[in-house]
C-alpha cells in the first residue's frame, strides 16, 4: 500500500476509534466531582462510587455534607442518578462521561470530575463517642407548634442578611406577626470557617449575626439558625461536630432563639443507633447556656424519633424527608404522621416539614389542603414562601386565623386519617371539648363529602358548626352535613359541643 494511502487508513481508523459512542467507557469505579465554590471560599466536592451492569448503575455518593446510596442508568455515556430512598421523580445528578472526565449537574449545580485517587479521599476524623443517655429537662418552650418563616424552600443558598431583614419587615407589614408567626429562621449556608480557636465565623453574606438578631428582635420577632451534629452541614459548610458546647454558647451570645439541627454528614460517622445520644449532646449544650432556645431535630424520622425526641430536649422533630412543592410530596409527608400521633403535645411536636404555600407549584385548593392538614396534625407552621410579595390568595391561606387556631389549640392533639374511597377524614379533639374535622378529596375531580356527628364518638351533643374556609356557619341535618369538595380540596369544619 502506498505510504499516503497507509497514512490515510491510519487516520480514518483513529477517527473511528475516537468517535465511538461514550457508552464504550464504563462508569464503574470512583469519581471525584468538583462543584461550585461555597460562600466561605471552599470548593464543593463529592466522591461518586459506581457499579455498572449493562445500563444499570448503583453505588454511593459522598459529599462534604452527606452520604447516600444512588441508583440509575447510563445510555451512550449519559447517566442519570436518583438518591436511594428519596422517592424523587426526577434525577438529582445528571452527567456525561468521556475520555476519563465526567461533567454534569447535581441539583442543578454544575460539576466537573475525573477518576478519583487516594489524594481525593475525605480526611478521616476522630470518632467522638456520644454521651451516656440521660433525660434533658424540658425547656418550657413551644407549648403550641412553632410558627414563623424559614429561608430554605425558596432561597436555599441565596439567603443573606438583607433578605432576612426584609422578611422580618414583611412579617410585620403583611400581618403575619399579628396572626402568630414569630420565628425568622436562617437555614443552611450562613457559615464561614473556623479559626485557630475553633470559633465558627459567618461568611460574607452575614457580616454581623448579633446585629441581625438584634434587628429581628427589635421587630418583636425571634430568630433561628441552622447546624448539624456532623462535621458538615447538608450544603457542605462547617457544622458542630466536636464543637457543640462552643457553638451553643455562640448562638446564645448572638441572641438566637431557635436551632434546626440537621443530621446530614453525621451519618458518615455515626450509625442510626447513636441518634439519641448525638442529639442529646446538643440538647445539653443549649440548656447549659441558660438562654431559651427552641430545639428542632431534623433527622427525617429515623430511629423512631417521636419516642425519644423529648428525652434529648427536643421541642419538635422531623418525621419525614424534605417536602417539595408538589401534591404527592405534601401528601406523602402528612401520611407519615399517622404513626406519630400519640407523641404530639405541648412542648413536643411532630414535624412534616415546612409549608410550600405560595411557591406556585400547587393549586389554591391544594394549598388550602396543605394548611388544613398541618393544622389538624398540630404541625409547626413555618412558611417557606416570599412573604414580601404574597398574592391575596396566599395571604388568605396563611393568615386564616380560624385555621391557625386549630393548629395552635392548647390541647395539642394530633389528628389521624380514616380513609373511605377517595375521601380521607381527619378528626382533631380541641381544648374546649369540640372538634376540628377535615375531609380531604384525594381525587382529581370534585366529590361529595359527609361529616357525621356519630363518628366523633362524643358524649356531648353538637351545638354549632362552622366552615373555616368559607368563614360561615353550616347546619347539620339528622346528625350529618354534606358538601361538595373540589379536587384535592378540603372541607374543614369546627364543631362546638355542649
Amino acid at each position: 500500500m502506498p505510504t499516503s494511502l497507509m497514512m490515510r487508513a491510519i487516520i480514518l481508523f483513529a477517527c473511528a476509534i475516537f468517535s465511538l459512542p461514550a457508552s464504550t467507557q464504563s462508569l464503574a469505579g470512583r469519581w471525584v466531582l468538583l462543584g461550585n465554590m461555597l460562600e466561605n471560599g471552599e470548593q464543593q466536592r463529592s466522591i461518586l462510587t459506581l457499579e455498572q451492569d449493562g445500563k444499570a448503575l448503583k453505588g454511593d455518593l459522598r459529599s462534604l455534607g452527606f452520604q447516600n446510596g444512588v441508583e440509575g442508568s447510563a445510555t451512550e455515556g449519559h447517566f442519570e442518578l436518583f438518591g436511594v430512598g428519596w422517592n424523587d421523580k426526577k434525577p438529582f445528578l445528571i452527567g456525561d462521561v468521556s475520555g476519563g472526565e465526567v461533567k454534569g449537574t447535581m441539583w442543578g449545580n454544575k460539576f466537573l470530575g475525573h477518576v478519583a485517587s487516594a489524594a481525593d479521599d475525605f480526611p478521616k476524623l476522630p470518632y467522638l463517642e456520644p454521651p451516656a443517655l440521660e433525660k434533658v429537662p424540658y425547656n418550657g418552650l413551644a407549648k403550641t407548634p412553632p410558627m414563623g418563616w424559614n429561608s430554605w424552600n425558596l432561597f436555599a443558598e441565596k439567603v443573606d442578611d438583607k433578605i432576612v431583614r426584609t422578611m422580618a419587615d414583611a412579617m410585620i407589614s403583611s400581618g403575619m406577626k399579628d396572626a402568630g408567626y414569630i420565628y425568622i429562621n436562617i437555614d443552611d449556608t450562613w457559615e464561614g470557617t473556623r479559626d485557630e480557636n475553633g470559633v465558627l465565623h459567618t461568611n460574607h453574606k452575614f457580616p454581623d449575626m448579633k446585629a441581625l438578631a438584634d434587628y429581628v428582635h427589635s421587630k418583636g420577632l425571634k430568630i433561628g439558625i441552622y447546624s448539624s451534629p456532623g462535621p458538615r452541614t447538608c450544603g457542605g459548610y462547617p457544622a458542630s461536630y466536636g464543637h457543640e458546647q462552643q457553638d451553643a454558647k455562640m448562638y446564645a451570645e448572638w441572641g438566637i432563639d431557635y436551632l434546626k439541627y440537621d443530621w446530614c454528614s453525621a451519618g458518615t460517622i455515626y450509625k442510626n443507633d447513636a441518634l439519641q445520644g448525638v442529639y442529646q449532646k446538643m440538647g445539653q449544650a443549649l440548656q447549659s447556656t441558660g438562654r431559651p432556645i427552641v430545639y428542632s431535630l431534623c433527622e427525617y424520622g429515623m430511629g423512631e424519633v417521636e419516642k425519644w425526641g423529648t428525652e434529648v430536649g427536643g421541642n419538635l422533630w422531623r418525621t419525614t424527608g424534605d417536602i417539595r412543592d408538589e401534591w404527592d410530596s405534601m401528601m406523602d409527608n402528612i401520611h407519615k404522621q399517622d404513626k406519630t400521633s400519640p407523641y404530639a403535645g405541648p412542648g413536643h411536636w411532630n414535624d412534616p416539614d415546612m409549608l410550600e404555600i405560595g411557591n406556585g407549584h400547587m393549586t389554591s385548593d391544594e394549598y388550602r389542603t396543605h394548611m388544613s392538614l398541618w393544622a389538624l396534625t398540630a404541625a409547626p407552621l413555618l412558611a417557606g414562601n416570599d412573604i414580601r410579595s404574597m398574592s391575596d390568595e396566599t395571604k388568605s391561606i396563611l393568615l386564616n386565623r380560624e385555621v391557625i387556631a386549630i393548629d395552635q389549640d392548647a390541647l395539642g392533639k394530633q389528628a389521624s386519617p380514616v380513609k373511605n374511597g377517595s375521601l380521607e377524614t381527619w378528626m382533631k379533639p380541641l381544648a374546649d371539648g369540640g372538634f376540628a374535622v377535615g375531609v380531604v378529596n384525594l381525587d382529581s375531580k370534585a366529590a361529595q363529602a359527609t361529616v357525621n356527628v356519630a363518628d366523633l364518638k362524643s358524649a356531648k351533643k353538637l351545638k354549632s358548626a362552622r366552615d373555616l374556609w368559607a368563614h360561615k356557619p353550616v347546619k347539620f341535618s339528622n346528625g350529618s352535613y354534606t358538601a361538595e369538595v373540589p379536587a384535592h380540596g378540603t372541607l374543614l369544619l369546627k364543631l362546638s359541643m355542649n
